[in-house]
């Protein structure tokens, strides 16, 4: 069962990010400050949730949330920083765009580039734990996956709306075989999908 804060006497917002571990695309992140009373059902690790329902989440979180904001690091920008600090900074943007100042985070996973004159605490398995990291694990997701079926459009033999980016079989036979296309990480290692699976 989620809870609904870390702690109750600071203003705390939530962050987490979705696409560390993509073959092409940017890495997203959210952060979400939620009021008091918020509470849903469905709401949980977006890993854990259906695609439909993902979506409805997140209409329902951005229409009850305090604060919400979600950024973006480019392909770009991964490869000349790694994706550790890359998902650091898209994090950092989006809680910079919080049009509500939070005096408190708490983020998901078990590392953080602390931000300018605000506490934090690192939370393993944080988007299964508490609502507001579970929300963000929502915003940060729909809107990669967003991003992703967008630019199927124009590669659409790297199935990225299906994949969403990562490396499936598939996904890696095609760069095998045909090379990376604009929107891949250059510095990430593609394997052989026959000598080893994901």
């Amino acid at each position: 069962m989620l809870l609904p804060f870390y702690q109750n006497q600071l203003i705390e917002a939530g962050c987490d990010e979705a696409g560390r571990g993509c073959l092409a695309g940017p890495v997203f992140a959210a952060a979400v400050i939620l009021p008091q009373d918020f509470a849903h059902p469905l709401l949980n690790d977006s890993k854990q949730i259906k695609e439909k329902d993902r979506f409805q989440l997140r209409k329902e979180i951005e229409e009850c949330a305090l604060s919400f904001a979600v950024a973006m690091v480019d392909h770009q920008e991964i490869d000349k920083i790694n994706i550790l600090n890359a998902s650091f900074l898209a994090m950092h943007r989006a809680i910079g765009k919080l049009k509500l100042q939070p005096q408190f985070l708490i983020i998901d996973g078990n590392r953080f580039k602390a931000y300018p004159n605000i506490g934090h605490q690192c939370i393993i398995k944080g988007d299964g734990k508490y609502f507001s990291i579970a929300a963000a694990s929502i915003l940060a997701k729909t809107y990669r996956d967003d991003f992703m079926a967008n630019i199927d459009q124009e590669y659409p033999i790297y199935q990225w709306r299906k994949n969403k980016g990562y490396p499936t079989i598939h996904h890696r036979k095609t760069v095998m075989e045909i090379g990376f296309s604009p929107y891949h990480r250059k510095t990430f290692k593609v394997t052989n999908p026959q000598l080893s699976i994901f």
